[in-house]
């Protein structure tokens, strides 16, 4: 006889954790994000539903597959992967457990999410994030991005972290890990709530857009020095 655990009817939607890579669509119009590991190829938005990465007709979570959304419990646990070589340029979700969802010890398998939140960590080079700039690789029709300080976004494609949320729309709140905790007006202000659909750019969202316009500015005013410089000795 097998024994199966009580069904759960919880007054509020449970709250798990996972990491991710933010992802920007090919005409910049849209913004969301890729898994780490299974389901990685389907680009998910803010309030998604699952699909069978298999391609089987049956409705996630599935007991007989591993089709999905996941998560685990612990904050701590999330943030434990985000350690790992292949995971250091992922940001780190807190989510919204929707719909059906199978209980395991460290974490769920479910079939629908909202994204809550989205914590931004430092760019490569160790400086406080400003923007999500391109992380020269994707998925057919999407950009990855990853953390940029304003020394390191150049000309690359890239967004703010208030732009982002903008286009992820839903509510999602991005926020700068600890280091941009002390980045100044836009690392302060990446933790402000996303603008209200219908609504214009706030005194924060317009903030940190012009930090990402002074970050640019400054480094094609670098590269017109250097022409110079090069013009003067030949």
């Amino acid at each position: 006889m097998r024994l199966r655990l009580p069904a759960e009817r919880p007054t509020e939607p449970p709250t798990g954790y996972k990491i991710a890579h933010p992802v920007l669509s090919q005409d910049g119009a849209r913004a969301g994000f890729t898994g780490v590991s299974l389901g990685g190829a389907l680009p998910y938005g803010v309030l998604d539903d699952a699909s069978c990465v298999y391609g089987r007709r049956h409705r996630p979570p599935a007991r007989l597959c591993d089709c999905g959304f996941h998560c685990v419990h612990e904050r701590a646990a999330a943030e434990a992967l985000l350690c790992t070589a292949e995971h250091r340029a992922a940001v780190l979700l807190e989510v919204s457990v929707l719909g059906a969802y199978i209980r395991f010890e460290r974490g769920f398998r479910y079939a629908r999410q909202r994204v809550r939140t989205a914590t931004v960590g430092s760019c490569a080079c160790g400086g406080p994030a400003v923007a999500l700039a391109d992380a020269d690789w994707g998925r057919p029709g999407w950009r990855a991005l990853a953390a940029a300080c304003g020394g390191c976004v150049r000309a690359r494609t890239s967004v703010s972290l208030a732009g982002f949320a903008r286009l992820a729309g839903a509510g999602l709140r991005v926020a700068a890990g600890a280091a941009g905790a002390v980045a100044g007006a836009a690392g302060a202000v990446a933790a402000e709530p996303a603008p209200v659909p219908g609504e214009g750019f706030g005194v924060p969202e317009l903030v940190a857009e012009a930090a990402l316009l002074q970050a640019r500015l400054d480094w094609f005013q670098s590269q017109l020095a250097r022409l110079g410089e090069r013009g003067e000795r030949g």
